[in-house]
């Protein structure tokens, strides 16, 4: 998903907008990532364009910000929707400069704090997580035996 317009008139520059220390000028939704927005987030407007045209809005308006300070995969949305993001340079696109741009690849929505408090602290959310998992994984072990 791109936005067609130039931060200013008369150049062929390509659009971007600052997100931390990247420069981002696309935006790539996974297969994975469309699912949990799927599950997690709406089930109405669900295409690949509808969730890149959502994500371009929130960036343009500057509502994007990190989960944490010092980690750079995990944002929030009006701190609440939850998000995992990775980067990669663009092989094509290049500000005026001459600095490679960004891709923001969406890799999943973990979902809305509002609705999972677990949401809030992550790191706890992720050690319950391979805890439960762990455990399921021994009960079902114990089973076949």
């Amino acid at each position: 998903m791109k936005d067609r317009m130039t931060r200013r008139w008369s150049t062929y520059e390509s659009f971007y907008i600052d997100l931390g220390d990247k420069k981002v000028a696309d935006i790539v939704i996974t297969n994975h990532a469309k699912s949990r927005w799927l599950d997690r987030i709406e089930s109405e407007k669900t295409g690949f364009e509808d969730i890149a045209e959502f994500l371009w809005e929130c960036l343009k308006q500057g509502r994007i910000e990190s989960y944490y300070r010092n980690e750079q995969d995990v944002y929030l949305i009006d701190d609440d929707l939850v998000f995992v993001a990775e980067f990669a340079e663009s092989m094509t696109e290049t500000d005026i400069t001459g600095t490679p741009l960004h891709k923001m690849i969406i890799v999943t929505f973990l979902g809305r704090m509002s609705e999972t408090i677990e949401l809030r602290d992550l790191k706890s959310y992720y050690s319950w997580l391979r805890h439960s998992r762990r455990m399921t994984l021994v009960k079902s072990s114990r089973k076949r035996k």
